[in-house]
């Protein structure tokens, strides 16, 4: 039986995915948000105005940390907090792409407890809640078992392979991939469908506090680019990296990369 806080996340991207799929049929019309941080469009702020009123209704005693939402020191007061990004993959959205996701947490004391992503147009809902497992589509997934770093399927931008990211220099010879939407990333390499991702640069939590979990809940293991453990709500919501494989996977991964 999912938990409470799970019910609700799975109900609201249902929701999110109707908005958006909506919308998805145009006009778009994108435009650049003011800080430079990359492309919003009217679906975006829809779905975080459904989010936003919904999700807070049914838990008014929660924070609240959206990519759409002006941030503020109020959610540091909170024990739970709504961590989500209404649209994970918003050049995709414009593009026309089918990758882009609904990716919705809840975070307890740094802490993601429950989590969802939803990529509607792919008619795949991955889910998860602490000690529960992880899910897709209501089946249980289990993360890749691959140990070694050669020949390992790692989804991952080009920047990531720069030699100065790695001991000596010398990228690993693995197998290359990549998908737009962070989330997604996530999710797939919880379904078992790659073997690990990474990312070196510093993450907005919104893009990876659901994949956390879920990937957590389906026996891999994550971490930030120096092997610190992911922590949410932060006063910055931002985590140094992700680095996400099956235990063996991710110990041999930082073993590669510099220090």
């Amino acid at each position: 039986m999912p938990a409470p806080d799970l019910s609700l996340l799975i109900e609201a991207a249902q929701e999110a995915g109707r908005i958006a799929t909506r919308h998805a049929k145009g006009p778009i019309d994108p435009w650049e948000k003011p800080d430079g941080t990359g492309p919003v469009t009217k679906a975006d702020l829809a779905v975080n105005a459904m989010l936003a009123e919904s999700l807070r209704a049914a838990r008014p005693g929660y924070g609240w940390l959206s990519e759409e939402s002006e941030d503020g020191a109020a959610r540091l007061g909170h024990d739970r907090v709504f961590i989500v990004d209404p649209i994970d993959g918003t050049r995709s959205f414009i593009e026309g792409s089918d990758t882009w996701a609904h990716a919705l947490a809840v975070a307890e004391k740094g802490v993601v407890v429950a989590a969802v992503i939803y990529l509607p147009l792919r008619d795949k809902l991955y889910s998860a809640a602490a000690g529960q497992g992880a899910f897709l589509n209501g089946e249980p997934i289990r993360s890749a078992g691959r140990a070694d770093l050669a020949g390992a399927s790692i989804l991952a931008a080009k920047p990531n392979y720069a030699p100065e990211h790695w001991q000596g220099g010398i990228v690993p010879e693995v197998k290359r991939a990549y998908r737009p939407s962070l989330a997604y990333r996530l999710s797939l390499v919880a379904e078992g469908r790659f073997d690990a991702m990474l990312t070196l640069r510093p993450s907005w939590e919104w893009d990876i506090a659901a994949g956390d979990l879920i990937l957590r809940e389906a026996g891999a293991q994550t971490s930030d680019r120096r092997a610190g453990r992911l922590i949410f709500n932060n006063p910055v919501p931002q985590v140094n990296g992700v680095v996400a494989a099956n235990p063996a996977l991710h110990l041999a991964l930082h073993g590669a990369l510099a220090k």
